[in-house]
């Protein structure tokens, strides 16, 4: 390989750069090599409207993924929950790094937690995943929240709850970690009151597949930043989200973690749930197995689950179904 500088395409928010800049010392690390970012501006970026209306997380992927088909970057790194469940044939999902804090957290106004916001606290998210499952949280512990549709970058998002005109504001540890905000979390939301994302604080690194000795290089040095007990988790959750037929705007969570005793790391948890946006149903399942050693293995635990969660209703609680 040579010297020359990598190319790497990014979003241009402040978390994106964060993170991508993060993995693009990671990349002159292993391949020795100079690696420069190209501020790459998506639909999901400029348009105001709601996720769920314009096609879900996926806008914030597809003109990456054109810079990289036409050439004009080397590689690039997306927050692995953007990512539509589907692979294209012509790029490779190189690397998927050690994966962050998944859990949700909360910022509120007088450093509150959750359980202590006040009768009636708006909450903004623009996730239904969010909404779904702190609406059957507060339904079946007594709570009288209001959840709160909402759009915008962590300042904007965070500006809401400094400016009084919410209560309190759902983010990803994360997104917060990466920027360096962590320490303005009021309250760590456990996954057992919130499930993340599928995918949620874990980073995806794609490039083209490798139809050139060049391309299948850069494939080979970006994989040693691979971990695969995440990529398993990952891809047991994603698998879950596509098995149900649900885009990454649909209100699923997801979670795959690691059953560890002492050193031995013994079988791999695989947690969903789907509700209604008012928390009024929700179907939540889990299964768990030997941790899976092969892609197809990982993909099996996710259909698996997604089975027994659409026997129990799970299709209804979703609206209409993504094909």
């Amino acid at each position: 390989m040579t010297d020359k500088a990598l190319r790497l395409g990014t979003r241009r928010s402040k978390l994106a750069m964060a993170q991508s800049g993060q993995v693009a010392d990671a990349v002159s690390r292993v391949t020795g090599r100079p690696v420069e970012l190209v501020e790459i501006t998506t639909y999901g970026d400029v348009s105001r409207e709601a996720l769920a209306q314009i096609g879900g997380t996926g806008v914030f992927v597809t003109a990456l993924r054109d810079a990289l088909v036409r050439g004009e970057v080397d590689f690039a790194v997306h927050s692995l929950k953007d990512l539509p469940t589907t692979q294209p044939e012509e790029l490779a999902l190189a690397a998927v790094p050690v994966r962050e804090d998944p859990r949700d957290v909360i910022v509120a106004r007088d450093a509150l937690k959750f359980t202590d916001l006040p009768r009636g606290a708006r909450i903004g998210t623009g996730s239904p995943r969010r909404m779904a499952q702190l609406n059957a949280y507060a339904r079946t512990h007594g709570l009288d929240i209001e959840t709160v549709a909402i759009r915008g970058n962590v300042d904007t998002r965070i500006g809401y709850v400094h400016e009084g005109r919410l209560d309190a504001v759902v983010l990803a540890a994360a997104g917060l970690n990466r920027i360096g905000r962590i320490d303005e979390v009021t309250d760590f939301l456990s996954v057992d009151t919130v499930l993340p994302a599928p995918g949620q604080g874990a980073l995806a690194i794609e490039c083209r597949a490798g139809h050139s000795a060049q391309d299948a290089a850069l494939v080979a040095a970006l994989g040693e930043l691979d971990d695969p007990h995440t990529r398993a988790a990952v891809t047991a959750e994603r698998s879950l989200l596509a098995a149900l037929e649900a885009g990454c705007s649909a209100p699923v969570g997801a979670l795959a973690d690691l059953l560890i005793d002492g050193p031995v790391i013994k079988e791999m948890r695989l947690r969903g749930v789907v509700g209604t946006t008012d928390g009024s149903r929700m179907v939540q399942q889990s299964t768990t197995g030997s941790v899976p050693l092969t892609h197809d293995g990982a993909m099996a635990l996710g259909r698996e689950l997604a089975t027994e969660m659409l026997a129990q209703g799970a299709a209804g609680l979703m609206g209409e179904r993504a094909h």
